[in-house]
């Protein structure tokens, strides 16, 4: 019995294995550093500008984002709070009312984003504004790699240009033939070069980690340090403890 409990709890402790996403879409790596705090800082002002006119972050407060990431209450004010009635101490909460967004903009309510990064993954979400491609036949005239029929604009697009797909046709298990998008190509450029766009895709990434879990960046200098001070407390014990017992055998 405790050999089956140990089995089932080494099998529960083991990573997740690597899927590829959307069709076989192979993931980007988002490379995310939660001790980069300017890259955080970045990160958090694409997210007000870009992302949240439709996401709210309902889990975060604006001071609690001021406190983590060296960010002044002048400055949250002016810079990340856009509706006259927030204060700093306000949840991320939007304007937009969740009966406009389904039944006049979207169809749906766009999702509220507190913990995108942990249901998604940081390389799924990097690889998700990364692939963005121009789809007329889309009410939103784009689509996505990883996330096919998106219902979202590509709010980005303006940094990053517009793509296009690249199709090919392969044969299929009927013997059959199918058109498939085997990459992206440039068709227009954006405001930033390839890779500015990609740094500020990471920054974004970067904070949505962050936002899914903020008491990371203490529990891991805490942790650092805990083990620190186990090592520099119990060698000196353990040398002395390998002397008294050697001590009686010799």
């Amino acid at each position: 019995m405790m050999r089956t409990i140990t089995l089932f709890t080494l099998i529960a402790l083991l990573p997740a294995p690597g899927f590829a996403a959307g069709g076989g879409v192979k993931l980007m790596h988002a490379d995310v550093d939660l001790g980069d705090k300017e890259s955080l800082q970045r990160g958090a002002a694409t997210f007000v500008n870009y992302c949240m006119g439709c996401h709210s972050a309902s889990y975060m407060r604006y001071n609690r984002i001021g406190k983590d990431l060296g960010i002044s209450d002048d400055v949250l004010e002016s810079n990340f709070i856009f509706n006259p009635e927030d204060k700093v101490g306000d949840t991320m909460e939007i304007a937009m009312r969740k009966s406009d967004a389904e039944n006049i903009y979207f169809a749906v309510n766009p999702p509220d984003l507190s913990v995108i990064a942990r249901s998604r993954g940081a390389d799924w979400l990097y690889t998700y504004f990364m692939t963005f491609y121009k789809d007329e036949s889309r009410p939103m005239g784009v689509n996505n790699l990883v996330f096919k029929d998106v219902g979202m604009p590509h709010v980005l697009w303006q940094k990053q240009g517009m793509q296009a797909p690249v199709y090919e046709m392969v044969r299929t298990a009927d013997g059959g033939e199918k058109k498939v998008i085997t990459g992206l190509e440039q068709i227009s450029r954006g405001s930033q070069s390839t890779e500015e766009y990609q740094q500020t895709v990471r920054d974004l990434v970067n904070f949505l980690v962050y936002l899914g879990e903020p008491a990371q960046l203490k529990r891991k200098t805490v942790g650092f340090w805990v083990l620190f001070y186990l090592i520099v407390l119990l060698l000196p014990v353990v040398y002395l403890l390998k002397k008294e017992y050697w001590r009686d055998i010799h």
